[in-house]
């Protein structure tokens, strides 16, 4: 959610900042705002876009160490008294924050008491006062840190610089923390982009564990200030990756970039003479069942990673993490745990995926970021490789989430058929590609854009792809958008079907489901609905529609991710007629950290 960027050492840090802020920009914020010490502390924040702030630094905003920071609001609405950095009363101590301090009220009401004021509605500005409080009692800059973070509850990760000192101060508690390791100059971000244009080399944080980033140097110690040697590990990506490469949009961008994903996640797992998996991640594993927790576009991966699992004879569930991690579903000795999570870092597929080790249980990693807490925490990762995603809306993610899915299902079951799905996922990548050259999408958004309302249908394997395709136009058109099983429609939601509210039906092959399905299209059509069908002309369904969008035949298990790609098109060019903010849409976030 909130992003940190922080330098230590370079001559030019307000540009590193900066530069670290933008390349925070897909993690959703309502403000920015950076700190630098020379001497003395400078802070200049701003509600709003980064541009704003870019244009109120003035140039004695100077200084070799600095933070600064991207705000997601949760106390107190967007506004320059709420961004951050937050500072002390003495304007001597600045601190960034991303997660929640439960027990801020109780603190900032002693504080108070003290004669602390506070400017903020935040919860996050009680740490630099309790930084303040401890300097005043004669602690180093260092000490008073750390005793500050020892009053802390809740989710942090937090990182402060001082005019005092030469120093930034990190450490963090469920919410992630990255060094970056420079030749003459070390970093700190909440995500690996900020500092990318510096460094690939990084040190990842661990909960617990405080950072302390000098000029061209950097240690990480225990809460016992005890000196720790950490591994530094290299960044596939390069700087080239994350950025837009001509296209309009991140999100565009990144639905082009599915074939190449995919290949990526398949290269190296799969023998297409033996139809078999080789994943060294998976071996071993033979569970009686599976739970797989995960939170919005995951959990509909999950949706479909459950099925697949069921058909082959393995007891598979999905649950929503949020509900999981409150209200765990019972477990055997045999069951496996999978959290799906892009990030690696979503705080409530982290407590779920905790939840399940609590109670002994062997968890599972499908994440995208090698380094990720996940993907540190759990026993066994499966990386997903779909490579950086900045768009908030997940979209070459999902269709690697999904292929994934496909890889644990045949290393965990045997299927007659399995020959026949590792030939279709070694043809997807292409097949993505043709309906990325030849897709109507964008005519089917024009006819379409000003709709009151629009339903998503789909049975079986569908009916995943259908919530994602009505999530992804929620997402970023902010249009009215639900997605149904098929069959569904009848109990309840045909009550809202109108000559002003299309449906999209996902419909392949011609057996029973399909038939049904153009049942269901129907009776929708009996009720002036307009119908766009998503098939592989396999069906009649073409008949009844008022649009087609076309996909290659494939198998049953392999076709939802070919539906994906075209409703993922849709979305994008209804929200560009709309000129909605596609990349960072309103009030979300790309890494959601808080609970």
């Amino acid at each position: 959610m909130c992003g940190i960027i922080g330098c230590a050492g370079e001559s030019e840090t307000l540009d590193v900042l900066l530069t670290g802020l933008e390349g925070l920009e897909y993690r959703g914020y309502d403000s920015a705002g950076v700190a630098l010490s020379n001497g003395d502390l400078s802070v200049c924040k701003r509600e709003g876009e980064i541009q704003r702030l870019q244009q109120a630094v003035t140039s004695d905003l100077d200084g070799r160490v600095g933070i600064g920071h991207t705000r997601w609001s949760t106390h107190g609405p967007p506004s320059d008294a709420n961004a951050h950095p937050h500072t002390d009363c003495t304007g001597e101590v600045a601190v960034v924050h991303n997660g929640i301090v439960e027990n801020y009220a109780d603190l900032r009401a002693e504080l108070r008491e003290d004669g602390h004021e506070f400017d903020s509605d935040t919860d996050s500005e009680v740490v630099p006062h309790l930084i303040e409080a401890n300097l005043a009692e004669g602690a180093t800059f260092e000490e008073a840190f750390r005793a500050a973070v020892a009053r802390l509850e809740g989710s942090y990760a937090l990182a402060a610089v001082s005019a005092d000192s030469e120093a930034i101060l990190a450490t963090r508690r469920d919410s992630p923390l990255v060094v970056g390791v420079g030749d003459d100059a070390a970093y700190l971000a909440s995500d690996v982009p900020a500092f990318l244009d510096y460094t690939d080399r990084v040190v990842y944080l661990e909960d617990g564990e405080f950072a302390r980033l000098e000029s061209g140097s950097w240690t990480v110690s225990d809460a016992e200030g005890h000196l720790l040697e950490k591994s530094v590990s290299r960044v596939e990506w390069d700087a080239e990756e994350t950025a837009k490469s001509g296209y309009d949009h991140y999100m565009l961008k990144e639905i082009h970039e599915q074939p190449r994903a995919l290949r990526k996640c398949l290269r190296g797992r799969v023998d297409e003479l033996t139809g078999s998996v080789d994943v060294e991640a998976l071996k071993g594993l033979d569970p009686e069942s599976v739970q797989f927790v995960a939170c919005g576009t995951s959990y509909h991966a999950a949706l479909y990673g459950a099925q697949a699992l069921r058909e082959a004879g393995v007891h598979a569930q999905a649950f929503l993490a949020s509900e999981y991690a409150t209200s765990p579903a019972p477990v055997g000795d045999d069951t496996l745990v999978v959290g799906i999570t892009q990030s690696g870092e979503t705080a409530d597929t982290l407590s779920a995926l905790r939840e399940a080790e609590r109670r002994n249980v062997e968890t599972l990693a499908m994440t995208n970021v090698v380094g990720s807490t996940a993907a540190r925490e759990c026993d066994r990762t499966l990386f997903i490789r779909a490579g950086p995603e900045i768009g908030v809306a997940a979209t070459k993610t999902f269709s690697s989430q999904v292929v994934a899915c496909n890889l644990l299902a045949a290393a965990l079951t045997e299927r007659h058929d399995a020959r026949e799905i590792v030939e279709a996922l070694r043809d997807l990548p292409s097949q993505v590609q043709t309906i990325l050259d030849d897709s109507r999408a964008a005519q089917v958004a024009d006819r379409f854009v000003d709709s009151s309302g629009y339903f998503f249908v789909g049975r079986g394997y569908h009916h995943a792809v259908a919530l994602e395709g009505a999530l992804k136009l929620k997402e970023i058109s902010y249009k009215h958008a639900e997605g149904f099983p098929a069959g569904e429609l009848k109990h309840g939601p045909l009550a809202l079907v109108t000559d002003e509210t299309p449906v999209f039906a996902l419909v392949t092959g011609n057996g029973g489901k399909a038939t049904k399905t153009v049942g269901n299209v129907k009776e929708v059509e009996a009720r002036d609905a307009p119908v766009v069908a998503v098939t592989d002309g396999a069906s009649d369904v073409g008949r009844y529609a008022d649009a087609v969008l076309e996909i290659p035949e494939t198998h049953p298990r392999v076709a939802p991710v070919l539906a994906n790609v075209q409703l993922q098109l849709v979305a994008y060019y209804i929200a560009k007629q709309l000129g909605r903010s596609i990349d960072k849409p309103r009030n979300l976030a790309k890494s959601v950290t808080v609970e």
